[in-house]
């Protein structure tokens, strides 16, 4: 049996010596030892609580916000059929969308509205713009609608009209919204828009009559009288951006004026460009002439049908007033219609053949017959 090395606690391994140490283990057993531990942080804990703490805050919140919605009444819808009006500015998101269909009445809580936009992932196509709905259409309906842009209406304005039936077509359009009356008053004095419109400047106070270009438009529901006036304009000075006025401007023409003079060749000529640049080379021939054969009158039946509503009868042609071109050289006060750009830019280009030559024109439907003197015209007037 192998020995045992013997372990003492001393170099005299003697009894005395182990005895002694056996008392001090004992003895060292029993100190506290606190005060020579390392400290511990009190952080971990404090932010485990804190935590906590919030956590269990949050779920009150939520079950009390579940509880106070199931309880809350819902909402008084708007009856089926009827209808509301929402507007949509630029920059307004779903929250703001749903707190104004909350308002109209078309949807119970923001809430509900919020929700599908969110599940359907159509936050970022909401378009701004005044929007009809009406009661009864669903949340998805309502976000198709947001989702497809305001419903426009369109406004025809067909070459030819006058200022009275533009407006008269706008009430129309508008389903009342821009009364014939509010959109005439708006249109009556042509400085008003002359700052933004240089094209103006030489209509003075006249009415935009003339300038209210022909063509289709959108329309949007919240659509006035000076949105639509403004965007025919913006259409004029896009159409005739590529005019050139310098000949009408030879003969002492203003633009106001050479848009007269191209409202009476609307009034006054086919479909055919070629017709209406030669219909424009009488008129100049006629305004330039001081004596015979036309002493400067234009003898044109549409300027006094301007004023009489009508085609004019002999009497109403020569009556005494300032749209009649059989007894008031020169052009009339105002332009008569709103021209084509076609006869915007006969007037701008007339015929160079007929200048100085015809002075004179028959016509049945689309057959024109240009006379240089009257007896000629007389001929083929009568033939």
């Amino acid at each position: 049996m192998p020995l045992r090395k013997q372990v003492t606690y001393s170099r005299r391994p003697n009894h005395a010596a182990r005895s002694a140490h056996a008392r001090g283990d004992r003895m060292f057993r029993t100190y506290d030892t606190s005060y020579i531990q390392p400290k511990r942080s009190k952080v971990p804990a404090i932010a485990f609580t804190v935590v906590l703490v919030l956590v269990v805050l949050a779920i009150l919140w939520f079950v009390g916000s579940s509880v106070a919605s199931c309880m809350s009444p819902k909402a008084e819808l708007l009856a089926d059929g009827e209808q509301a009006t929402v507007v949509v500015s630029d920059g307004e998101g779903a929250n703001d969308i749903g707190k104004a269909l909350v308002d109209a009445k078309l949807v119970s809580t923001s809430k509900d509205f919020t929700d599908r936009v969110n599940a359907l992932g159509a936050a970022a196509d909401l378009k701004p713009g005044t929007y009809v709905f009406t009661g009864g259409a669903s949340v998805d309906d309502i976000i198709s609608s947001l989702q497809a842009g305001p419903v426009t209406a369109t406004l025809t304005i067909p070459e030819g009209y006058r200022l009275s039936e533009i407006a008269s077509a706008v009430e129309t359009a508008t389903n009342g919204n821009v009364t014939a009356d509010d959109f005439t008053n708006v249109a009556s004095n042509a400085s008003v828009y002359a700052g933004d419109f240089s094209f103006l400047e030489s209509a003075g106070t006249n009415s935009l009559e003339g300038f209210l270009f022909p063509k289709t438009y959108d329309i949007s529901p919240d659509a006035t009288a000076d949105s639509l006036i403004r965007a025919m304009l913006t259409q004029f000075q896009t159409e005739t951006a590529g005019l050139d006025w310098s000949y009408p401007q030879s003969q002492g023409l203003s633009l106001y004026q050479a848009v007269n003079l191209a409202s009476i060749v609307e009034k006054e000529s086919s479909g055919d460009e070629g017709v209406r640049a030669q219909v424009a080379s009488v008129f100049y021939n006629r305004l330039t002439t001081q004596g015979e054969p036309s002493n400067g009158l234009l003898q044109s039946d549409a300027t006094t049908a301007y004023v009489v509503g009508h085609d004019p009868t002999p009497e109403e042609v020569h009556a005494d007033s300032p749209y009649s071109t059989y007894t008031n050289p020169g052009l009339p006060p105002t332009p008569i219609c709103s021209p084509s750009i076609e006869c915007l830019q006969a007037v701008c280009a007339p015929n160079k053949d007929a200048l100085g030559k015809y002075y004179f024109f028959y016509f049945e439907g689309d057959n024109y017959q240009f006379s240089e003197t009257y007896d000629e015209h007389q001929a083929t007037y009568s033939s």
